[in-house]
């Protein structure tokens, strides 16, 4: 049985990454000329992380409230831009993330349904995990 939470990833050359996740397998690796593009890159599984933690967030919501979603489709896009670019950041000096989302909701919504269902996006878990302090603990075995 596969231990709750653990991913694992391991090569055995070049830049193609096998990750089991739970019962899952599948494969991450750089485009062509770096790797083989033998699988998504490893911010193409964050942005895939991120979108779909809000498509199922939206739904879960939806679904509670009782509102007609029917469809909801995210497609986000990652840049580092420079700092002093950005007006709205703490950060002024170097480079940082951004991350630009644009959600796709079909179904019987009104305005005030959309503009809600907006919020709650900022408040899937993963959207929070990327925005808080993040302590990762390092130990060679």
């Amino acid at each position: 049985m596969p231990e709750p939470g653990l991913v694992t990833v391991s090569s055995e050359s070049g830049l193609a990454q096998d990750i089991t996740a739970g019962s899952h397998r599948f494969r991450s690796d750089e485009p062509v000329p770096q790797g083989g593009d033998t699988g998504p890159s490893p911010y193409d599984l964050l942005l895939a992380s991120l979108s779909s933690c809000t498509a199922m967030t939206l739904r879960l919501y939806a679904h509670r409230k009782g509102w007609d979603l029917q469809r909801v489709t995210v497609r986000l896009r990652h840049y580092r831009i420079h700092a002093e670019d950005c007006r709205q950041c703490e950060t002024k000096e170097g480079f940082l993330v951004r991350i630009d989302r644009d959600i796709e909701m079909a179904g019987n919504l009104d305005v005030e349904q959309k503009n809600r269902l907006r919020e709650i996006a900022n408040r899937c878990p993963v959207h929070r995990t990327l925005q808080s302090e993040i302590d990762i603990r390092t130990t060679v075995v």
